[in-house]
């Protein structure tokens, strides 16, 4: 009987690949035969999950998930809930495209900074919101990471915003990241500015980029598209000025609006922690107004705003929409994504948070084991290699990016398993799991207190540290490759037809021959094979031209052959000796 399995009308891919117990990648491969490209972090609806359920002929029914009632009502701005006491705010407006594309220096030449400099291996890793004033108006901005790895950041980057400003270099043109920027955008229905940035360089191709941008259904407004592109420079600083125009002129057409009289509401846009501060959450206001010492609750935890900061740490007492805020209060570490919202008292904000982990307990979905969990996680035992790895990050965003990153890793035959996972230095307890269940800690961007590394000295536990995101997923993909059985390649030889049998005792045989197909060198293995049956495999010691020894022996030439092997053979004359060599290749990811 099949099992069941419940979902929503959409799952996100990651999330279905759980469920199935099958690797990421597997799934990924199943939806592209079928014409549906998507990553991870993406999400499919019921039907194409049925779909895919049996075209990988999984012994599992996918049956749809009740809703269950909403208890609070979570209005999203721009969903048409306004009164007519609703007030204009700034957009919202989120800086995408590939790595290397000058998104990060493009911002830091509207706000007058250095970040680029300062970001390691000189990629963001991070959402990073900014608030400036252009023409006496206001404009949120955020800077979302180009890398690969960083599918997830990028796709909760877009539904954040009002406006996403697809940034292409011009000598290089749109590559993946690119296209993935554009369909994060399409899906989530934002308005859509290309800046095309670096014109100054000599390789610029402004029409190419436009062209580029035509395949991919964005047509700019001076071919009779609808799509705002401005060219821009982020070293010259040509263009920032028209770019920052066109942002306010593209609100200003969508009217922006949201009540700012009522408690309110937002998304968490990073989460981490502080010596002194506890947790720190970054945050989105989207609706209300915000004030220091209001309840909130943002999934599972709920904080009491101790400090309300700008995102440069200027205190403030109330934050309005579409304001970028610092927070500090709560009792755990939010979830990256998660939304939040003012309650009127402790006791409610209490008793949502613990609903929240209630569910989540209950869909497992978690990275934390228990000691029984992970003692059984440890001595399954299957046809799949596992790695075992603990993962520590400096927030929430870039935990999900690195975990989200190595699942896509897995195959049919080697996987990571996430022992555990957390924010925060290595601990005590991290080198204790580690030393229990035999995985290498890696702490992305955290640093490992000097006790802590003599503790996994002395339990010879393995940490590795590292601030640049692709540098941890290749030393993952490299201790993957390890545990990859090597390819066996076979090269055959020729044979030689049995003329005579001079000796045959219980581990060895010689005999003579004709070489039929050749040359025959040793050393070699050979299969005995007498009419078209396999008798046994056999390790050829030496070869004879007459009463030589030698290395090599040529087609048509007569030879004597001596032989190993581990069981007795009886050969007989006219069995044939087909000889190859067998050699063992590494294999990597």
């Amino acid at each position: 009987m099949s099992q069941k399995i419940q979902i929503e009308d959409h799952v996100t891919v990651g999330t279905l690949a759980e469920k199935l117990s099958i690797p990421v990648s597997r799934l990924i491969t199943e939806l592209m035969k079928n014409g549906i490209m998507t990553t991870i972090n993406e999400r499919v609806d019921f039907d194409t999950a049925q779909i895919i359920v049996h075209e990988l002929g999984l012994d599992y029914e996918i049956v749809k998930k009740e809703a269950k009632p909403i208890e609070i009502l979570r209005v999203r701005p721009g969903q048409g809930m306004l009164s007519d006491k609703a007030v204009p705010r700034p957009p919202v407006v989120t800086f995408m495209g590939h790595v290397d594309h000058g998104k990060t220096s493009l911002l830091d030449a509207i706000k007058g900074s250095q970040v680029v400099k300062q970001e390691a291996g000189g990629i963001t890793q991070y959402i990073s919101a900014y608030y400036i004033v252009h023409n006496g108006r206001p404009i949120t901005f955020l800077d979302t990471p180009g890398h690969e790895a960083f599918s997830a950041i990028r796709e909760h980057g877009v539904r954040l915003t009002d406006i996403a400003v697809i940034v292409i270099a011009a000598d290089d043109g749109i590559k993946p990241q690119t296209i993935e920027a554009i369909r994060f955008a399409k899906q989530a229905d934002v308005k859509i500015i290309v800046a095309i940035n670096k014109v100054d360089k000599e390789a610029a191709d402004v029409n190419r980029v436009k062209q580029q941008l035509a395949d991919q259904d964005l047509l700019v407004e001076e071919w009779s598209g609808d799509v705002v592109a401005v060219e821009v420079s982020a070293k010259t600083k040509q263009g920032i000025d028209n770019l920052l125009d066109m942002i306010l002129l593209v609100a200003d057409v969508e009217d922006l609006r949201a009540e700012i009289n009522v408690p309110a509401r937002g998304l968490i846009i990073e989460a981490h922690t502080e010596i002194g501060r506890g947790s720190v959450a970054h945050a989105l206001v989207e609706w209300g107004t915000l004030k220091k010492g209001d309840y909130i609750v943002s999934g599972a935890t709920f904080a009491r705003v101790r400090n309300l900061e700008s995102v440069d740490s200027q205190p403030l007492m109330a934050a309005t929409p579409s304001m970028p805020v610092i927070l500090t209060g709560f009792k755990t570490l939010p979830e990256f994504g998660d939304e939040f919202e003012v309650v009127a008292d402790e006791k409610i904000a209490k008793n949502l948070a613990q609903k929240v982990v209630s569910e989540r307990y209950d869909n497992g979905s978690r990275f934390d084991l228990s000691s029984s969990d992970l003692i059984s996680l440890i001595n399954r035992t299957n046809k799949v290699q596992y790695f075992n790895a603990i993962i520590k990050a400096d927030v929430r965003g870039s935990l999900t990016s690195v975990v989200d990153s190595l699942k896509v890793l897995d195959t049919d035959e080697v996987a990571i398993r996430i022992i555990d996972s957390g924010i925060g230095m290595v601990g005590e307890n991290d080198i204790y799991i580690a030393r229990t269940s035999g995985a290498v800690i890696y702490s992305f961007n955290v640093d490992i207190p000097s006790n802590i590394k003599r503790l996994a000295t002395r339990d010879k536990v393995t940490v590795r540290r590292y601030n640049i995101i692709y540098e941890l997923i290749d030393d993952v993909k490299a201790e993957l490759s390890k545990l990859l059985l090597p390819e066996i390649i076979e090269t055959e030889q020729g044979y030689l037809r049995v003329k005579a049998i001079f000796k045959t005792i219980k581990t060895e045989v010689i005999c003579g021959g004709e070489v039929i197909k050749g040359p025959l060198s040793v050393p070699a293995l050979a299969r005995i094979m007498r009419d078209k049956k396999k008798l046994a495999e056999v390790k050829i010691t030496n070869l004879k031209r007459g009463p030589q020894d030698v290395q090599t022996v040529q087609e048509k030439e007569l030879c004597g052959v001596s032989m190993y092997t581990d069981s007795r053979l009886e050969l007989l004359e006219g069995d044939k000796i087909e000889f190859f060599t067998r050699q063992s290749k590494e294999r990597t990811l």
